[in-house]
């Protein structure tokens, strides 16, 4: 593919810019590690939420979309929609609790809220399984995106474009730290966005796509354009509505969506002014990344079906692609081909954009983890803030080369989710109820991580049993959250509490409210330990989750039904999401912060 001189202009402008920003900022980043990893515990609302966006609007996430849509259709995408339900409950009810904690890392959480070397040992493990291990995995996925693109749209080998891909990034983000991330976070958002739409806009009106009617009107398009799998397909309706909405949104722990925040999600709200900040950031984040991103995408996976049907057409279309990169989601970028120039320019500034805003969020993350939550809890307690920053800057650099390395061997995004999303599973709820319930110990958290981990081996195809891996695959997961539920539950009462002392310290620092600790408040009592009143209602704040997940999902069906040409269902979509809104309004001002 050749580009204009206007297309290379634009993308060594952006390029320029975000190496800038990152010089700029990087004396204070590296006045203290506070500074570096959490920006100082100062940035507004705003900036977080589109930072939380931008990182979330990784490379990898349109070829996603459009591996989903092809193959399953929209209805599909309820495998991640789903993920808004857990989120909004981060928004009202966790993000206020994160932010009180005063915890610099979500991993210090563990030696706040529980005790013993059993909690150190979690600590320090998650730090590498965690920041290393599974932070890998996740860069290679959107690394991965980034070889497709390089293949389809430039002819690149693949170690060629992870090395041309990650230098500005870790340029960048080693220098800035996380305030860096999170200014440049800002201008890829914007970026991103335009740089999708002006793409959906062009594409859907190709001359061998026909414009947006003839696009709904295909017979091989009217298939996939449901908002609900069918429900004559139990199957299908089973395992991308039912499973997601019943079961995945509160049992796994995938990053962006982990069940009660955590990683990128909770380093944002720890870096938040205040809690209605941090509560603020978060919200803003849901809205976007559910109800106003995935259209421009869907519609372009939309119209590679009629330019690309199948695998066969896009393989002839580019012969030269590895066969073990070969896949549907190669269809995004196949499209991004029919652009003009100048406008190409801006897309691949976009898709660049978005690689840069997430690989860069993660490597700071992950090597928050390693400074903070290894380092100096493990190996050097004594080290200065300097020195924390100078591990924190190599370490990005090192989780850069491992994730480019892996990314070499992938060969599908979808299947890298899939494979996340299993060794996740079961955790989820430890997560949710480790705030409210007294009881969770450590051991409980290391019983889920470790069952959880065993599961997703036996039933993977090329590993486990045949009698494991036989199962249908809607009912693996169901195996896996079961087994791993069961299994930190009865751990749980089989082993000591947590220190009381330390039960207490956390109570009065977090403020959890719910009847999961009324056992704890009366041996408090009885032990003449002091502890504090909790903040807030559950009911607001239960009432403002529902508002939440209806205003979200109404808006985001309401803009199908729009684009469907359906006004009346459209309509009737918007006025329900905007009287939820209007009602969180109200519930908004009975919040307590």
């Amino acid at each position: 593919m050749n580009l204009s001189s206007l297309d290379w202009t634009i993308i060594i402008v952006f390029f320029a810019v975000f190496l800038v920003i990152g010089i700029r900022v990087s004396k204070k980043a590296g006045s203290s590690s506070k500074e570096f990893f959490l920006s100082g515990r100062n940035m507004p609302w705003w900036l977080l939420g589109v930072s939380m966006v931008a990182t979330t609007f990784s490379a990898d996430t349109p070829n996603l979309v459009t591996d989903i849509v092809r193959q399953n259709g929209v209805a599909g995408n309820w495998t991640w929609w789903a993920f808004l339900i857990t989120g909004m409950f981060t928004v009202f009810i966790y993000a206020k609790l994160w932010r009180r904690s005063g915890v610099l890392t979500d991993l210090e959480f563990y030696e706040k809220r529980y005790s013993g070397k059993e909690a150190a040992f979690l600590r320090g493990f998650r730090a590498i399984y965690l920041g290393v291990f599974f932070n890998v995995m996740i860069m290679a996925t959107v690394s991965l995106a980034a070889i497709k693109i390089g293949e389809v749209m430039f002819g690149l080998e693949p170690w060629k474009t992870v090395v041309y891909a990650s230098l500005i990034t870790v340029a960048y983000s080693s220098l800035g730290g996380l305030r860096g991330v999170i200014l440049t976070d800002f201008l890829q958002f914007i970026v991103a966005m335009v740089g999708s739409i002006a793409a959906a806009i062009y594409i859907v009106n190709l001359p061998e796509v026909g414009g947006l009617t003839a696009l709904i009107e295909r017979p091989e398009i009217a298939s996939k354009l449901s908002l609900i799998p069918d429900i004559n397909n139990q199957e299908l309706f089973i395992t991308l509505l039912i499973i997601p909405i019943a079961v995945q949104w509160w049992s796994v722990w995938y990053p962006g969506s982990e069940p009660g925040g955590g990683g990128y999600i909770a380093q944002r709200m720890l870096s938040a002014k205040d809690e209605k900040n941090a509560v603020s950031a978060t919200l803003l984040f849901n809205i976007t990344h559910y109800a106003l991103r995935p259209w421009p995408w869907i519609l372009i996976a939309l119209a590679s079906l009629v330019v690309y049907p199948d695998l066969a057409s896009i393989r002839e279309a580019f012969p030269n692609i590895s066969e073990g990169k070969m896949g549907h989601d190669l269809g995004y970028s196949a499209m991004l081909l029919t652009l003009p120039k100048g406008l190409l320019g801006i897309v691949i500034a976009s898709l660049i954009a978005a690689f840069m805003s997430t690989i860069s969020t993660h490597l700071n993350w992950g090597s928050s983890y390693v400074a903070f939550d290894f380092y100096q809890r493990f190996v050097k307690p004594e080290a200065s803030d300097k020195e924390l920053v100078n591990v924190g800057r190599i370490s990005t650099v090192v989780l850069m080369v491992l994730a480019g390395l892996f990314a070499l061997v992938l060969s599908s995004a979808y299947d890298a989710f899939q494979i996340l999303l299993s060794i996740g599973a079961g955790t989820g709820s430890i997560f949710l109820l480790r705030w409210f319930w007294w009881r969770i110990n450590a051991y409980s958290e290391i019983t889920g991580m470790i069952v959880s981990f065993v599961f997703a081996l036996l039933l993977n195809e090329n590993i486990g049993p045949e009698f494991l891996t036989s199962i249908k695959p809607e009912f693996k997961l169901l195996l896996s959250v079961g087994v791993t539920t069961v299994a930190w539950v009865v751990v749980t009462l089989m082993t000591r509490p947590t220190d009381y002392k330390t039960l207490a310290s956390f109570f009065n620092k977090a403020k959890p409210y719910g009847n999961g600790w009324n056992g704890f408040k009366k041996i408090a009592k009885n032990e003449g330990i002091a502890l504090e009143s909790g903040t807030g209602k559950s009911s607001i704040d239960i009432l403002a989750v529902f508002l939440g997940i209806i205003a979200v999902y109404s808006a985001l069906f309401s803009t199908g039904m729009f684009i469907y040409g359906k006004m009346t269902n459209g309509v009737i979509l918007l006025v329900v999401a905007l009287a939820a809104i209007l009602m969180l309004r109200n519930t908004w001002r009975k919040l307590k912060f």
